[in-house]
Order: structure tokens, then C-alpha cells, then sequence
């Protein structure tokens, strides 16, 4: 298509821009560089494209179990999650973006991070997809760029909306939403709420000091009390309204990672407690009744 990028048209946020041709006659601007350096586990991997006359498509890995939206508000399946599916799926979408901002130099943006866009495969393994609004930006003091607001309302940094600069706090913010989401399964806007927006609406509940009334009513409680704190703590300092007062994405992955360690010990005491029920039951000497 590019003739061995052989003739180059600029630099763009996503890399270099080569001139190319369709069909050997129409000509088009391609960038190539970020599809080529992107690899992760937690993110859908682009398999191909297809170009068949007036045709042309992107081809992407088949994600078997649909998306986190479809899950949380029942419209798949399967779809009830426990508490430990949710802290792995949250912990694969945020690994997905420490690998953006940490992994890829320069640095991307993925700039729509929402549950929609969190898909799972057939192990529902979590992978981000969606980097067509992506920016990706030099490393260095000038990882804050000003560029066009772009990205979904509810998810939208409000810092980035209104002073146009983007950076990699500003995925923290829309991460912290989704995080929000998988705690409280509500939706990201609602007008009928006295605070519309899932952040604000989960801060006046806090103030009351509840927890369960925030946590999604499916979980039934069934759930480390400690570990939905964090995680909900969590949450909210990723939708902290200035971003130098966010976590990095590290620091997400690294809290997840010990909601789950406690929700894990939780569960194996369970079964520990079980299995001490079972044998202390066989064990009971029983005399015959006689007949």
C-alpha cells in the first residue's frame, strides 16, 4: 500500500504518516507505526485488514464474551460476576493501561476508556479495545499536549474537558468511572439521581457512611468488606477532580491487586471452615439406635 513507506507525509499522534494507495489508483494517507509497537495480553490485538473492492475493514481478535457494559447491566448470558470476577476484570483493564503509558514509548492515551469498551474473551480475560481516539505523545516534560476534547460524557476528564490539555491521568479519571461501575453496577449518568453523575452520587452516599448501599445488590454481600473499601477508595481517588492528586496507573494495578489478595483469603477461609465443619461431622462417635 505504502511502497515500503516510501514517501513520508508527517508526523501525527499516532507516529509517522506515509502516502499510500487503494486499489493501486486512490490515493491515502496511512499510519502505521502504532498498530506495528502495540502489543499486550490485555489488549485486543488487530489480526489484519481486509481489502476487497469497494470493501475495506479492520480485523481484530473475536472477544467470545462480549463486553463489561453487556454484563453489569444483564443484557448477556452470563451474566452475573462475583466480586473476584470483577477485581479481575478491573485488574486487566488497568494493566492494559499501565502498558500504554509505561510500556509503549512514546506514551498513548487511549482517551475512551469506558465499560463498553473493556471486552472479554472466552476465558473472560479483559482486554481494551477501541484506540481510535488514541494520542500518543513524545516522553519527556511534553507528555501534556493540548489537543481537541474527544472521549464519552460520564467518562470524560473534567480537568482535560475544560482546559484542553490531555494527559495520562486523564485514562486514570475514565478508569476510575469504570472502577465505579463494576462496584456499584449503576449507570454513569442518571438524571433521576439528586447527584446525576455516578461519582458525586457514590460521594454523597459515603458521607452517610454505608457501604452496602453502594455496592451492587447482586453481590447478595458476598464479599470482603475490606477489599470493596479499598477498591471503592480506589475509585474515587482516580475521579479526584485535579489530576496531579490521581494514581498513577501502577499504583491502580497495585491496589487491585491486594483488594483481590484480601477477597482470595476470604474465600479460602470459607472453604478452610467448610472442610473443619465436614471432618469435625465424621468424626463424631454416634452410638446405634436400637430397633
Amino acid at each position: 500500500m505504502t511502497n515500503n513507506t516510501e514517501r513520508v507525509l508527517g508526523k501525527g499522534g499516532f507516529g509517522m504518516v506515509y502516502h499510500g494507495y487503494i486499489n493501486g489508483t486512490e490515493e491515502v494517507a496511512v499510519k502505521v507505526e502504532l498498530l506495528l509497537r502495540v502489543y499486550h495480553t490485555n489488549l485486543v490485538s488487530l489480526v489484519g485488514y481486509c481489502d476487497e473492492k469497494d470493501h475495506l475493514a479492520l480485523i481484530y481478535q473475536y472477544m467470545a464474551n462480549g463486553d463489561l457494559k453487556q454484563h453489569l447491566s444483564g443484557k448477556h448470558l452470563y451474566s452475573f460476576m462475583s466480586w473476584i470476577d470483577r477485581l479481575n476484570i478491573a485488574i486487566d483493564a488497568a494493566l492494559g493501561l499501565e502498558y500504554l503509558h509505561i510500556g509503549c514509548k512514546p506514551l498513548i492515551v487511549h482517551r475512551d476508556v469506558k465499560s463498553s469498551n473493556i471486552l472479554l474473551d472466552d476465558h473472560f480475560q479483559a482486554k481494551l479495545a477501541d484506540f481510535g481516539l488514541s494520542r500518543s505523545f513524545p516522553v519527556g516534560d511534553e507528555t501534556h499536549v493540548s489537543t481537541l476534547v474527544a472521549g464519552t460524557p460520564g467518562y470524560l476528564d473534567h480537568e482535560y474537558y475544560q482546559t484542553n490539555r490531555l494527559s495520562e491521568k486523564s485514562d486514570v479519571f475514565s478508569f476510575g468511572v469504570v472502577l465505579l461501575e463494576i462496584i456499584t453496577n449503576k449507570p454513569v449518568i442518571d438524571q433521576t439521581r439528586e447527584k446525576p453523575h455516578i461519582a458525586e452520587w457514590v460521594k454523597v452516599m459515603l458521607t452517610r457512611g454505608d457501604i452496602t448501599n453502594v455496592m451492587d445488590p447482586k453481590l447478595q454481600g458476598v464479599y470482603d468488606l475490606g477489599s470493596a473499601w479499598k477498591a471503592l477508595e480506589l475509585a474515587m481517588t482516580c475521579v479526584t477532580p485535579s489530576s496531579l492528586e490521581r494514581p498513577n496507573m501502577s499504583h491502580v494495578v497495585h491496589e487491585l491487586k491486594e483488594c483481590l489478595i484480601s477477597e482470595n483469603k476470604r474465600t479460602r477461609d470459607i472453604v478452610t471452615t467448610r472442610s473443619l465443619d465436614i471432618n469435625l461431622s465424621f468424626g463424631t462417635e454416634v452410638s446405634p439406635k436400637a430397633r
